[in-house]
């Protein structure tokens, strides 16, 4: 059926249709071609054209020549009229055609006449419209309507038709039909309809795929587009990507730089391009172009640009000689593309913002920093997850009902403090508060942020990030603690080495007068007080020297329960009967590296510690067993390293102790005790021991309910170690050897050098290792031993005796130093332990030391 129509209410006659009757009845030619007309103003006629009337009959009946005449002017109007016309007879044969006609259909006259109409220029699928059109002429309707007509080459054209009899004596006696080409009028709504229906894709579409597809229907209907392609150039990437194509002969082509294809010299020029073979093959000869793949017929290619820039290229192409694409098709694709061009921009900014949105999104759940927005009044109006977990909770829902004045801060008055801010600056950095986690435990927290006005809320809103630093402020608490005593441990290896000198020359002169004094001489009980006060600074000297981690260890792989459980054989006879000892070992707890002595030096300390807590009784466990320290084991701890450890704690049930006394209790010379019970050095030799083996230590107490100290040594794997046995000492009588001394010390020095000369040594003394070095360069004989100081200045004990073993390779050497663990480089040599002598030593140690590295003296 046609798409519009109108029928008049009862058939018309046509205006002096009598004339083309007659002219018919003549057998007056078909065509219609206007003959010769004599010259109207020359012989001038009256015709009437009114309502014809009797007389009016009568006049044309007598005048035959008025009659042609008239006949002449109806023909005329009838070529020259610029719509179609078609006569046709009662069985729709064509009878005349105009050249109006002619040209639209592409018929002649002679190939039209005597044709019927429905073979001539109806389309196949119109039958029942025709059908329709043909009843209501044989029943002497008039008829409107807008329909398609086929041309003669087959392609279809949009039409209004206007078609009635023509009445002669009252009955039809043939039909006529006017024709208007209105196909630019249906262009321009078909194209005016594809510009709206794109504006409507831009937002029905959720991705450019579907709209692509879309744009690609709606260019179909307007031109035949089965070959249809999107380019588009990412200026990132410098690579132009085809996000759409669809192509009967050829695939999408890869991503690239732009090169000289046809899309290419489309976004170089910036120009519309419809490539007709001529075309094509000048710009191929021009080398504007290169072609790749099948070569099509038509190949149309209009720019994207928005704003003058050119992003990209919409392209139809045509394989067929049967489908040729027009000027006017690219005028269509011109306004397309820039509709086109729009709607991508458009789209990507979507896509872009939609990304970036979900980024930031993204951005602020995965933070692992707090972070939320709230009003000023302190309800909380968005939190993300990290937000949720630092404060304890399981949903949103649970943070935005609390009244973070109330149920967050632990103190009102800092929230007060925060909103302040806020409204005095706008913004705030690092303000620091405590907040109230679910279980009731404080967290630290930070809290950097601004105030910014919401377009939701009639009144600004903060928004902030919350950094949770508690474990931070733990560490660096830890780390001042660590640095207080690696300072305090440095202070007092530099005291206890400087006080090993004097101490090794008062203890050794005083070895020397108790040996030239007899017990019955008054002087020999004085000396003797010197001696033993002597002994008991070295005994300090040595806790200190322990606490800095100086002294020298003798690691081995040892079995920790083998240790307590001889322990505790040795303390129960210590501790009194009053306390209560138990142990509870667990099996096959492992080894570690330690000194076994040393390990022993520790549990001692601990249960002696233990017991003066406990001045009324009480009771002691030691306890053993094997842990794996990771991140969820004491997380306050993280300086741990993760692994399997051995544990040991002693615990007690005494007194207990104070947060401000647990942070001391490792500190040197800090003790609870009375004046004169304790040196304040025991839990500090604890402290160096544990550290110096690799080891961790860690109290915890409270007033009236004990204390435990929990200490973990690294696991090893491997059998443990036998103990050294005490070897026999070579005797302390002397030899006639050659020794190098170097000591800086002057007064060391020279006790030594007395001791050594009078056991028939022969000594070489240098105050320092450049001097020694020159000292036995200028000494031509045997140089049997060399007895260094380790820390000197220049050159080292250690530097010293490799600077001289190149050159005397049996050369002997023995370490003095205050500084055990300064002696050797690490590792440390298998027989460090024989080739050192630690300060202050007695002169008979001296001389027992220096016989047994030298050997058995020669008969």
């Amino acid at each position: 059926m046609g798409d519009r129509f109108t029928q008049s209410s009862r058939p018309r006659e046509l205006v002096r249709a009598r004339s083309l009757q007659q002219a018919l009845q003549r057998g007056a030619p078909p065509t219609f071609i206007p003959p010769s007309i004599p010259n109207p103003v020359a012989q001038p006629l009256f015709l009437s054209w009114c309502v014809e009337t009797e007389s009016d009959t009568k006049l044309e009946a007598n005048s035959e020549k008025t009659l042609d005449a008239r006949r002449q002017y109806l023909e005329q109007l009838f070529e020259r009229l610029p719509d179609a016309v078609i006569v046709f007879d009662a069985s729709f044969r064509t009878q005349c055609v105009n050249r109006e006609f002619q040209r639209i259909f592409g018929y002649s006259a002679e190939q039209a006449l005597s044709q019927p109409i429905d073979s001539l220029i109806l389309p196949p699928d119109r039958a029942a419209e025709a059908d329709w059109m043909s009843q209501c002429l044989l029943r002497g309707e008039q008829l409107t309507l807008e329909t398609q007509r086929r041309r003669h080459d087959g392609s279809l054209l949009d039409v209004s038709i206007s078609t009635a009899p023509l009445i002669v004596d009252g009955m039809p006696a043939a039909f006529y039909a006017i024709y208007r080409d209105i196909s630019v009028r249906k262009n321009a709504e078909a194209l005016s309809s594809a510009l709206y229906r794109i504006a409507e894709k831009v937002s029905a579409s959720q991705n450019l795929q579907q709209f692509f597809a879309a744009i690609h229907g709606i260019v179909d209907e307007l031109m035949c587009a089965r070959n249809f392609s999107i380019a588009i150039h990412d200026p990132e990437t410098q690579l132009l990507t085809f996000p759409y194509f669809v192509d009967e002969q050829e695939s999408a082509p890869t991503p690239a730089k732009l090169g000289h294809s046809l899309a290419d010299y489309v976004l170089r020029t910036g120009e519309s391009v419809l490539g007709t073979p001529e075309l094509l093959q000048k710009l191929l000869k021009q080398r504007e172009v290169e072609l790749t793949g099948p070569r099509p017929v038509d190949w149309l290619g209009v720019p994207l640009k928005v704003n003058d820039h050119v992003f990209g290229a919409l392209i139809v192409k045509s394989y067929s000689e049967n489908v040729r694409f027009r000027e006017r098709d690219k005028d269509v694709l011109t306004l397309i593309a820039q509709q086109l061009a729009a709607a991508i921009d458009h789209k990507h900014n979507e896509q872009a913002l939609r990304r970036s949105e979900v980024r930031y999104r993204s951005l602020v759940q995965t933070a692992v920093y707090g972070i939320y927005r709230s009003s000023l009044e302190g309800r909380f109006l968005d939190v993300n997850p990290a937000l949720i977990g630092m404060l304890g909770y399981n949903s949103p829902l649970e943070i935005l009902a609390l009244d973070p004045r109330k149920d967050v801060f632990f103190d009102p008055a800092d929230y007060s403090r925060l909103v302040d801010e806020f409204r005095r600056n706008g913004r705030m950095d690092g303000f620091e508060v405590r907040w109230k986690r679910k279980d009731g435990s404080a967290i630290n927290v930070r809290i950097s942020g601004r105030a910014v006005a919401s377009g939701d809320a009639p009144t600004d809103v903060l928004e902030a990030i919350a950094e949770d630093i508690t474990e931070r402020r733990l560490l660096e608490d830890q780390f001042r603690q660590a640095q207080k005593m690696e300072a305090v441990g440095r202070l007092a290896g530099g005291i206890a080495h400087d006080f090993n000198n004097l101490l090794m020359v008062i203890s050794g002169y005083t070895e020397v007068l108790l040996g030239q004094l007899s017990q019955g001489e008054s002087l020999y009980a004085k000396a003797e007080a010197i001696q033993q006060a002597s002994d008991r600074a070295t005994t300090l000297t040595r806790q200190l020297l322990a606490f800095s981690r100086k002294q020298l260890l003798e690691l081995k792989i040892i079995d920790v329960n083998a240790i307590v459980a001889d322990m505790e054989r040795l303390l129960r006879p210590l501790i009194g009967e009053d306390i209560e000892l138990t142990t509870s070992l667990a099996p096959s707890v492992g080894c570690t590296r330690a000194d076994a002595g040393q390990l022993e030096q520790v549990i001692m300390n601990l249960v002696v510690n233990a017991k003066d807590a406990m001045p009324n009784g009480g009771k002691i466990c030691i306890r053993t067993a094997e842990v794996i320290l990771d991140d969820s084991y004491r997380p306050e701890n993280t300086f741990i390293k993760q692994g399997p450890y051995i544990m040991i704690s002693v615990s007690d049930s005494g007194q207990g102790m104070d947060r401000e006394t647990q942070a001391r209790i490792f500190e040197p010379f800090f003790t609870t005790k009375e004046k004169g019970k304790g040196t304040g050095l025991g839990l500090s030799t604890v402290y160096g021991v544990i550290k110096q083996s690799g080891g961790y230590v860690f109290v915890q107490s409270e007033l009236g309910r004990g204390t435990v100290f929990t200490i973990y040594f690294p696991r090893v794997d491997g059998p443990s170690q036998a103990r050294n046995t005490p070897q026999v000492s070579l005797t302390e009588g002397g030899g006639s050897e050659t020794i190098l001394l170097v000591e800086d010390e002057d007064s060391v020095r020279q006790l030594v050098r007395e001791t050594l000369e009078s056991r028939g040594y022969r000594v070489l003394e240098a105050e320092n290792g450049n001097a020694g070095l020159a000292l036995a360069a200028s000494h031509a004989d045997t140089i049997h031993l060399v007895i260094t100081d380790v820390v000197m200045p220049g050159l080292s004990g250690h530097e010293l005796a490799q600077q001289l073993k190149p050159a005397r390779p049996g050369i002997k050497v023995l370490y003095l130093s205050g500084y055990a663990q300064d002696a050797f480089p690490s590792p440390l040599p298998a027989d460090s332990q024989k080739a050192f002598l630690q300060k202050p030593f007695t002169l008979q140690s001296l001389a027992r030391k220096v016989r047994e590295v030298l050997g058995p003296a020669p008969q």
